[in-house]
């Protein structure tokens, strides 16, 4: 009777688990439920990828589906050719980069203010930040298009600098609200110990809390750069035919494509297939992707130290 009880609790045990420890049940259910959720998010990626290396006759053979049966690069040649990479590359870093250096600078010295200073107004001028970003775009999109033709910036970065430079640039509200969870954090003995030692305000920002709030930076600027690079409604607007974006490019990829392709081109495909969309898709978000493997370290501790979850 006694190696039967025991015989049931270890069973219980292994699958209920006990005293902290997770049982079998609960670690199929945890796991099942994040194979589950990974699958959805990294289908479009595998749909895309194994799209993009098929041939035009294993995208018309109904027998083959996720496995083709050669390994095609021609889509990879004919999209480059239609976005034209690599220039198209360095001018999106151009537009975005910057922008994003800018936003991200700016919006750590008004979250720097608001978090350590007290002054008249204050509360009043931090709900104005917030307001920006509750107003969508659209609405201010026609005053400040009159505004910039007016200081001749259309057609130019400035266009994106200047209202990253004033605070007011793509969701900037928001790194605002990110520097100033950060620098409230940071405990107020670190500045009157400095300014003990004779630093002043702009010594104590950029020798401490600019080195503490390494975290926010990086968040901050990911998030900005990968707004700015998705950006099309406001780049398209703003810079018309003298900067584009891969992005931009992407939007317009079919008729590129059908106009440096002509259906009756000789030793060409007449027409465009799903290979070869799915092939300037994946090249079009193909920087992201790198940059996010390789930042992905900073970027979860970064959006573990500065809270944007709302904790």
């Amino acid at each position: 009777m006694q190696k039967i009880e025991n015989h049931y609790l270890k069973a219980k045990k292994w699958l209920l688990g006990m005293r902290g420890n997770d049982g079998f049940l609960l670690k199929v259910l945890i796991y099942g439920l994040l194979i589950g959720i990974g699958f959805v998010y990294l289908f479009p990626l595998l749909h895309m990828g194994i799209y993009s290396i098929k041939s035009l006759d294993d995208i018309l053979n109904p027998l083959v589906n996720w496995i083709p049966t050669q390994f095609y690069l021609g889509n990879y040649v004919k999209a480059n050719q239609v976005l034209n990479f690599f220039p198209v590359l360095l001018e999106t870093l151009y537009v975005t980069v910057l922008p994003s250096v800018a936003q991200t600078a700016v919006a750590a010295v008004v979250g720097y203010g608001l978090a350590r200073f007290n002054f008249r107004g204050k509360n009043i001028l931090f709900v104005l930040v917030l307001a920006t970003f509750l107003i969508p775009p659209q609405v201010t999109l026609i005053p400040r298009y009159i505004f910039f033709k007016e200081l001749d910036i259309l057609g130019s970065l400035n266009a994106f600098m200047l209202p990253a430079l004033s605070g007011q640039g793509i969701n900037s509200a928001i790194f605002i609200l990110i520097f100033y969870q950060f620098f409230r954090m940071l405990p107020k003995s670190l500045e009157e110990a400095a300014q003990i030692d004779g630093a002043g305000h702009l010594r104590i920002f950029f020798t401490i809390a600019i080195p503490m709030a390494v975290p926010a930076i990086i968040i901050s600027f990911l998030f900005s750069f990968v707004w700015y690079w998705n950006e099309t409604y406001l780049a398209s607007i703003y810079f018309g035919k003298e900067l584009t974006t891969l992005p931009l490019q992407l939007q317009k990829f079919v008729a590129s494509y059908q106009k440096m392709f002509p259906a009756g081109m000789e030793g060409s495909v007449n027409q465009i297939n799903e290979g070869i969309r799915m092939a300037g898709t994946l090249l079009s978000i193909l920087p992201l992707l790198i940059v996010y493997f390789i930042t992905q370290k900073w970027f979860v501790e970064g959006v573990d130290r500065t809270g944007i979850t709302g904790e």
